[in-house]
Parts: structure tokens; C-alpha cells; sequence
């Protein structure tokens, strides 16, 4: 749940930091995002 937390304050910082950004680069955040959601599962074990 913690790492569903920090993906999602991630998704709201990028919605509100950028929002003018293009289609494309909402996908490479969001792929950005679920990499470092990844990495924090398997290294950090929350």
C-alpha cells in the first residue's frame, strides 16, 4: 500500500506540475512512475 501511495502522489505531482504536457509524455511518466514502483517492491520490501 505504501508504494501505491508514493505512485500515486507521484501521478498527482506530474498532473499538476505539468499540466499542458503532451499525450506522450503523460505515458513516459506513467512508465517512469510504474519503473520506480517496481524497484522500490523488490528492494525496498514494503
Amino acid at each position: 500500500m505504501k508504494i501505491y501511495i508514493i505512485w500515486l502522489i507521484g501521478v498527482i505531482l506530474w498532473n499538476f506540475g505539468y499540466p499542458s504536457a503532451k499525450p506522450i509524455e503523460d505515458v513516459l511518466a506513467a512508465i517512469i512512475l510504474s519503473v520506480v514502483s517496481y524497484v522500490l517492491t523488490k528492494y525496498l520490501k514494503f
